[in-house]
């Protein structure tokens, strides 16, 4: 078997035919998908046996205790028996020559990774936002040469492809948000070698009932995510790539947690979360300079965001915490 897919399956009795179409249809004909509903309570599991019964060759169907997200991926980790694996979340949906194009470009260069772009859609299928991952880097990226992209590049698992080999020891960890930034960086850093297509293969779909979710302490999990990625490139053969590393520390344990915590409307665990961010970065020495002149992908990241996310962020820098909270609530 060339490709095993895992798909995790919660409650998406809406969306789910719509992502196992995508699938099934792929012109990669050598691939198995692993459908594990992770303890749904709404008509998941109907969907999931029409489509094994209609393709028995290919669908593959488990059930479990509901265990979360990291719990069904690694499930499908321990089953599957492809030669690469990928990870297809259940709302969303994918281009008929993602998987062929990229396990083709992986055979080719003997890459233990490759890459993907993907766009945001709504649920009507409209295109709201295009994610060019590694825009400046060539399609066969020699990660000694190249390892920029170590912190340039977003860790999602959905649009990636793995060597099986990799997650060898490693797992999603159980019940920890932001999951992938733990997990996809430590993989990156067993490669030698990915690639990459520019195709926007993958399809997110951002749910009207995603918006709107509570931003609580949880974020805190992208803090504890950073670090263990932190302890794993101490002991990679990438671990005298200092720059990069901080760049890593800016991009995820600064950026992303902001970002999160720019929604964080309890007051209390605002300022928890901040003072535990101020920790984070008195630990590894990031100044407020360093986070303003970070570059990514060869540009400085703070100028090419939203006018909006600048003010936050410059608030959040150099104005009081309960002051930025109030403002921002």
């Amino acid at each position: 078997m060339m490709v095993s897919v895992i798909v995790p399956v919660y409650n998406v009795e809406k969306y789910l035919e719509k992502c196992l179409n995508s699938l099934v249809s792929q012109t990669l004909q050598d691939l198995e998908i692993l459908v594990i509903n992770d303890g749904s309570t709404d008509c998941s599991q109907k969907i999931i046996d029409e489509f094994q019964s209609n393709f028995p060759l290919k669908i593959k169907s488990f059930t479990k205790e509901n265990g979360g997200l990291s719990d069904a991926r690694n499930f499908g980790i321990d089953r599957a028996v492809g030669e690469y694996i990928g990870f297809v979340d259940s709302d969303d949906y994918i281009s008929q020559t993602m998987f062929e194009e990229m396990y083709q470009l992986t055979k080719k260069n003997k890459a233990e990774m490759a890459i993907c772009n993907l766009q945001k859609v709504d649920e009507v299928g409209k295109i709201i936002q295009k994610l060019t991952q590694i825009p400046n880097m060539p399609e066969v990226i020699d990660l000694k040469n190249n390892f920029s992209v170590f912190s340039d590049m977003s860790y999602f698992a959905c649009n990636k492809l793995f060597k099986k080999e990799l997650f060898a020891g490693k797992r999603f960890q159980k019940g920890m948000h932001f999951e992938d930034i733990e997990l996809i960086p430590q993989l990156l850093l067993r490669c030698k070698t990915i690639v990459q297509t520019q195709n926007y293969h993958y399809q997110y779909l951002e749910r009207a009932d995603s918006i709107s979710k509570t931003h609580t302490e949880k974020g805190l999990d992208i803090l504890k995510a950073v670090e263990n990625v932190e302890k794993s490139f101490s002991n990679s053969d990438f671990k005298i790539y200092t720059r990069e590393l901080k760049g890593f520390h800016i991009l995820e344990g600064v950026y992303t947690f902001l970002a999160y915590l720019a929604f964080v409307r309890d007051e209390e665990s605002f300022l928890k979360m901040s003072s535990e961010l101020k920790k984070f970065r008195n630990n590894r020495k990031i100044s407020t300079i360093d986070i303003l002149r970070y570059k990514r992908f060869g540009k400085n990241y703070f100028l090419s965001l939203t006018l909006k996310k600048k003010i936050f962020y410059l608030m959040y820098f150099y104005v009081n915490k309960q002051i930025v909270f109030r403002l921002v609530k």
